[in-house]
This record gives C-alpha cells, sequence and structure tokens, in this order.
C-alpha cells in the first residue's frame, strides 16, 4: 500500500499550523538514577536511564538539557539537535559534555527545545538477572 502525505488528505491539509505542532517547548523528568551495575551483555542490557524525544516538525530541535541535584549545582546545559521529523533517544550515561552525570545518584532533568518536542522517560535496571523497566511521559512545563 502507497504511503499518503498528510497535503493529501483534504482535512488535514486545512488545519492551521499550531494544530499540527506537536509537543512542548520545556519539559521534568523529576525522577533520574542511573544504576552502577549491570548484568547480561552490553550495550542493550546496560543499566540505563533514556529520553526518548520526537520531533514531529518541519525544522531541527536544538535541545538543551539540564541536570539538577539535591547537594551539587547543576550539570549542563547539554546540547543536541534533532533533525526534523525523526526521534532519538538520549541514553543519559552517555551524555559527557560538559561533564559525565554521576552513576548511583538521584538527580532530575530539565529539557528545553526551540520547537515543541515530546518527551518519554525510561530506565533499564539490570543489576539483577530479574531486570526492570520503567517507563512514563515526562512532565510538559509548558
Amino acid at each position: 500500500m502507497p504511503r499518503r502525505k498528510a497535503q493529501d488528505d483534504k482535512h488535514w491539509a486545512t488545519q492551521p499550523e499550531q494544530t499540527k505542532s506537536l509537543g512542548s517547548l520545556r519539559w521534568a523528568i523529576a525522577e533520574g538514577y542511573i544504576p552502577e551495575g549491570s548484568t547480561g551483555p552490553e550495550p542493550e542490557m546496560l543499566s540505563h536511564e533514556t529520553a526518548c524525544v520526537l520531533n514531529a516538525n518541519d525544522q531541527e530541535a536544538h535541545i538543551r538539557l539540564t541536570v539538577y541535584f539535591s547537594d551539587e549545582e547543576p550539570i549542563g546545559p547539554y546540547l543536541v539537535t534533532i533533525p526534523p521529523r525523526r526521534t532519538r533517544h538520549l541514553r543519559f550515561n552517555n551524555l559527557s559534555d560538559p561533564a559525565p552525570i554521576p552513576r548511583g545518584k538521584d538527580y532530575s532533568s530539565v529539557i528545553e527545545s526551540d520547537v515543541p518536542i515530546v518527551v518519554q522517560h525510561t530506565r533499564l535496571d539490570s543489576r539483577q538477572a530479574a531486570n526492570a523497566l520503567l517507563s512514563t511521559i515526562a512532565f510538559a512545563a509548558d
């Protein structure tokens, strides 16, 4: 079956642009923690935190991610660009510039974008053979 383009659908083609945007400009993930240990093969089963980001727009999303702690100053911003109509899974474990996020320490994060995006938070905790997976939508702040 051939793929239909949105502009071919008369209903969607007549909708104002603002109804076609998806997401928010600011998101918060209040719960964050990268477990120190893992079991199983890497990289698939490495314990990790991920911000799954969807950019459904026709322009690049320029992302600023800042990480907050209970006992020290925030780290960031981590800068990421997501191409138009694409998704990116940002593993907090892999963020290194301006500094790596410490393992085994609670944190929260704020994600800001110059175009609307959608953010989902996921954690894989593989410290035990019986793995745990947590996933939730982030809090849209605007």
